[in-house]
């Protein structure tokens, strides 16, 4: 899976298309992610130690991470994800990188 934690994303497709946000829990197992403000959920709770009101509470669930695209930092538009592999200057070891398709910048 090539979105991570703390990445800005888009989403494009479903009832939230179009709205931006960051990606705040990766579950790759599952194929899903969590993001800030997206796929919101009202859960109806009863009072305990941790929530001592009880209520309506809204949080985000999980969506596909099919459904969603990284924003180019450089451009902010939607784009796609490709790897290169660089050559690391402190251990000389070659490390893999997330590059932009649309404007070729390391994410």
């Amino acid at each position: 899976m090539k979105i991570r934690k703390n990445d800005n994303v888009v989403v494009i497709t479903g009832n939230d298309r179009g709205k931006t946000g960051k990606v705040l829990k990766v579950f790759p197992s599952e194929s899903k992610v969590i993001i800030e403000g997206i796929n919101l959920r009202k859960r109806h709770t009863k009072p305990n130690q941790r929530q001592p009101q009880g209520g309506i509470i809204e949080k985000e669930a999980p969506i596909h991470v099919s459904n969603v695209m990284l924003v180019d930092p450089k451009t902010n538009e939607p784009t796609r994800l490709g790897a290169k592999i660089i050559l690391d200057e402190k251990t000389g070891k070659k490390k893999s990188q997330r590059v932009s398709k649309a404007s070729g910048e390391m994410v």
